[in-house]
C-alpha cells in the first residue's frame, strides 16, 4: 500500500491518496477495510476509491464526495492503470469547496499516479 499524505490542504479540508493492487471487488473492499484500520482514516469525511479491473470493468464509491469516483476512473483509464485501486481521502474541514474538490481529487490521482512512475 502506498499512502502519500497532506497532497492538498485547502480552507481547512485535507487531502491524502492511497493505493495499491487488487483484482477483484472483493480484494478493493478488502484495501478499504485495511486503510481504515488506521483511526485517521476511518474518521475521514470522504475516502473516495476507484478501479478498473484488467477485463475492463470500472468499480467506483463516491462515498459521499459525489462524481469523485468517476473522475478517478477517468484518470485510471487515461494512464492505463488496470487491477489497481486509488483512495482519495477527505478531511472536511467546515467550509465549502465547491467545484475546487475536483480539482483537488484529480491532483491527488496525479500525485499519486506519478509516484509510481
Amino acid at each position: 500500500m502506498l499512502q502519500i499524505e497532506n497532497v492538498v490542504s485547502d480552507k481547512g479540508s485535507k487531502y491524502a491518496v492511497s493505493g495499491g493492487a487488487v483484482a477483484s471487488r472483493d480484494d478493493a473492499l478488502a484495501f478499504i477495510k485495511t486503510l481504515k484500520r488506521k483511526k485517521k482514516y476511518a474518521k475521514a469525511t470522504h475516502n473516495t476509491w476507484a478501479m478498473i479491473q484488467s477485463d475492463g470493468t470500472q468499480i467506483k464509491n463516491d462515498d459521499g464526495e459525489s462524481g469523485a469516483g468517476a473522475i478517478i476512473l477517468r484518470m485510471l483509464e487515461r494512464d492505463g492503470v488496470f487491477d489497481h485501486i486509488i483512495v482519495v481521502t477527505r478531511w472536511y474541514g467546515g467550509t465549502h469547496l465547491g467545484g475546487d474538490r475536483f480539482r483537488h481529487v484529480q491532483t491527488c490521482v496525479r500525485t499519486y499516479l506519478d509516484a509510481l512512475k
